[in-house]
């Protein structure tokens, strides 16, 4: 038995509206960005939007997970696809700095900037979820690291973990006050440089 789709055929590619949030939400983040802000940007009335993905905050959600398989997946990438441990985080440095300041796009990380005056709670504890997942999984790679040889025992991994992360966070900020690839790239080598002997 096949049942009719009620009212109108959706009348726009679902996925490029979605890829339309990821930008405007990495750009002014969760609180600053309106509805108002993502219909023009998406180029739809509000009652399709809601139709579409639910309400800002459930666009949000789906915003997040868009970004962290596309934008933000070259961190995964370099932890399954490099040697050592020391190549996965200088690896992951170097594209950070790339992604964070490709011309014509939001600077820095939306999982760090949306979340800058958030006053949403479940939107702000849900990106703190993600960046301390984020932090267990530098952790889980150091250990690995360890477990393979390619880093002496003794150190304190967690924070070692905290110490990469700090530097990714400070990364994405620094794009958004100016700091361009070079500037990031001499970061991304200056903190290699603290990496255990």
């Amino acid at each position: 038995m096949t049942t009719k789709q009620r009212g109108r055929p959706r009348s726009f590619d679902r996925d490029a509206a979605l890829q339309r949030a990821v930008l405007v939400f990495w750009e002014h983040g969760y609180e600053n960005t309106s509805v108002a802000d993502l219909t023009r940007a998406l180029g739809i009335a509000a009652p399709s939007l809601y139709a579409a993905f639910g309400d800002k905050r459930a666009l949000f959600a789906e915003v997040v997970e868009a970004y962290a398989a596309g934008y933000g997946s070259y961190g995964g990438a370099a932890f399954d696809q490099e040697p050592t441990a020391r190549a996965a985080f200088a690896r992951m440095l170097r594209e950070a700095a790339e992604v964070f300041t490709v011309p014509g796009r939001p600077h820095g990380c939306l999982m760090i900037t949306a979340a800058v005056n958030c006053g949403t709670p479940e939107v702000r504890d849900a990106l703190r979820e993600r960046r301390n997942a984020n932090l267990a999984l530098f952790e889980e790679r150091l250990r690995r690291g360890v477990a393979e040889g390619d880093l002496a025992p003794g150190n304190d991994l967690c924070a070692l973990a905290r110490f990469y992360g700090a530097v990714l966070q400070g990364m994405s900020q620094q794009s958004r006050d100016g700091a361009e690839l070079a500037d990031l790239e001499a970061i991304a080598e200056t903190a290699m440089k603290a990496w255990p002997q």
